[in-house]
């Protein structure tokens, strides 16, 4: 008796969907990007321009050391207190009125020990060499929250919308209107409370 043949399975059906699915895939995948940090590195100064001067009282100086303790204005703080601290120092306002300085729009104590406007008002971070990068990262938050903060009540003032919210929208394409007017609207917003975050070169000994 003859051996039978055994039937040979058509696999053309099966490459043309595992291709089909493959395209599928392909098409409908997102890959997720790595977000640093976004900061704009200001330009490159001619050598035999001389750094401008900043009074004392214009800089908000924060360490933070190898032990991930934080330092601002020579006094330990808490990170929870950190915001708090950056929004009282950027909004104070010391600039005496009908000074070319003034701030008319800063809600802060104007104090004249402190800065005298948002513009001339600088944070100095200044990290060591052992800081941890989750430290560095939540002190950065905290600071650039507290630039966001003050945007945010100058636009629902100005405009009755969220610099942040706007910006996200605009960043996400997500926005719905004028995109253009919008721009020139958060332009106008960060003016008003310019992000002068100054690095200064980590060290290696703790502060």
């Amino acid at each position: 008796m003859g051996r039978r043949a055994t039937p040979e399975v058509n696999a053309g059906s099966m490459a043309d969907i595992a291709f089909l699915l493959l395209i599928f895939f392909l098409v409908t995948t997102t890959i997720e990007k790595d977000k640093g940090i976004a900061r704009q590195l200001p330009p490159i100064e001619p050598p035999t321009e001389e750094p401008p001067l900043i009074k004392q009282k214009n800089l908000f100086i924060v360490n933070v050391n190898k032990d991930d303790q934080l330092l601002v204005e020579d006094e330990l703080m808490q990170l929870k207190d950190l915001k708090q601290a950056a929004i009282e120092f950027l909004d104070n306002g010391g600039a005496p009125a009908g000074s070319p300085e003034y701030c008319s729009y800063c809600k802060g104590k104007r104090s004249p020990s402190s800065s005298d406007n948002p513009d001339k008002a600088v944070i100095s971070v200044q990290n060591d060499r052992l800081t941890s990068y989750k430290m560095y990262i939540a002190v950065q938050n905290e600071l650039v929250a507290a630039y966001n903060h003050l945007r945010d009540r100058e636009s629902e003032r100005l405009y009755g919308w969220k610099f942040t919210d706007v910006s996200r929208a605009i960043n996400e394409g997500t926005f719905q209107g004028n995109e253009e007017a919008a721009k020139e609207k958060l332009e106008v917003i960060q003016k008003l409370f310019p992000l002068k975050l100054s690095e200064a070169e980590p060290k290696t000994k703790a502060q």
